[in-house]
């Protein structure tokens, strides 16, 4: 009986020259092993899990000497996750070493949006300032979504308390990811009752 694979046996495209970790994007993550033939339910983060997970679709894994490719072999979603199988991993014992790695892909990969849509990772880090008086509130720390009602986390300039903003057009009324700018027009007293 062989040893049973592990993450680290895959052939790939292993190399941080070829994929900067840090700049891909993250996708989701593997939860756990599913069935006896290798698969493995992932935690998505994606708004698009049966384009992103699809059989012959690549996604990308941190491993000791690099960058990773896993080619998925098999794919459905089942109870809203992705099911996924992949190429090298055919047993429930080889899938074991996957669980609670974090998969990424490339940000050139990434689907194109319709407009007035962002992609978290895009918002992060965006500075936010008022539309009439020009005044900083803060920079976007992270992005809820909850009810169908996107808000903006910013920690507010100069200090540790954050507040929420609707990611809505006539709150947000001008968003430039690319300038790391949000350009919010608040109902009077929404900054005061929103602050954390």
């Amino acid at each position: 009986m062989s040893a049973p694979l592990t993450i680290d046996d895959v052939p790939g495209d292993a190399s941080s020259e070829c994929h900067d970790w840090r700049a891909m994007i993250a996708i989701g993550r593997i939860a756990r092993t599913h069935g006896r033939r290798g698969e493995v339910v992932i935690d998505s983060d994606t708004d698009f899990p049966e384009r992103r997970f699809r059989p012959g679709g690549d996604v990308y894994v941190a491993v000791a000497n690099g960058v990773t490719a896993l080619r998925i072999t098999s794919a459905r979603i089942q109870r809203g996750r992705p099911i996924v199988g992949i190429a090298g991993f055919e047993s429930i014992t080889d899938a074991q070493s996957l669980a609670g790695k974090e998969l990424r892909i490339p940000r050139a990969e990434q689907q194109s949006l319709p407009g007035g849509s962002y992609y978290t990772h895009a918002l992060l880090g965006c500075e936010v300032r008022t539309r009439d008086d020009d005044v900083v509130v803060g920079i976007v720390t992270d992005v809820e979504h909850a009810g169908g009602i996107s808000r903006l986390l910013v920690r507010q300039a100069g200090g540790d308390d954050e507040i929420d903003i609707p990611l809505v057009d006539p709150i947000c009324v001008q968003v430039d990811t690319a300038a790391k700018v949000v350009v919010v027009d608040p109902p009077e007293g929404l900054l005061e009752l929103n602050r954390r």
